[in-house]
């Protein structure tokens, strides 16, 4: 039986609603994500956290590279050792939470790639150039992981 390079969180079910607890209106962290069956010739895991349904277009969350391959999970509020994280559509680097306008529930995907070596990028990347040294250097693509947010209003 042929196993599947996959990703899943304890926090939310696939396609389930993610708490407020990971988004902008309440602690903004990361959920726990967890691994499974990573490919064994893979030298680094990278991440990009995305939302599709943005007015803007596609508005990037996280984007994380070089997660060590033998780690099975990343905990909440965690970065692993030797992790970089990247720049996201809010300006900043690191984790920033589900955060749509109020009405419309949003879809959050987790894209969780095994790459072929580690990657030579400064914190100061943008997810196009992390998709650009993906697709140099893939093993194998996670199925996807979706997780969906709404806000009935905005909390200040």
């Amino acid at each position: 039986m042929i196993q599947h390079f996959t990703v899943s969180s304890p926090a939310f079910e696939n396609h389930g609603l993610i708490p407020a607890r990971y988004t902008c209106d309440e602690a903004d962290i990361n959920p726990e994500l967890r691994f499974h069956h990573i490919p064994e010739s893979a030298k680094s895991l990278a991440i990009i956290m995305d939302d599709p349904d943005a007015s803007g277009g596609t508005f990037t969350h996280w984007t994380v590279w070089n997660i060590d391959p033998t780690i099975t999970a990343i905990k909440t509020n965690h970065l692993p050792k030797g992790a970089i994280e990247g720049m996201t559509s809010f300006g900043k680097k690191g984790y920033g939470g589900p955060c749509p306008p109020p009405g419309k529930p949003h879809r959050y995907y987790f894209k969780v790639y095994a790459l072929g070596k580690m990657l030579d990028l400064p914190p100061s990347a943008h997810v196009e150039d992390l998709e650009h040294e993906i697709h140099n250097n893939i093993i194998e693509k996670a199925d996807l992981f979706l997780g969906k947010y709404k806000r009935e209003s905005v909390v200040y």
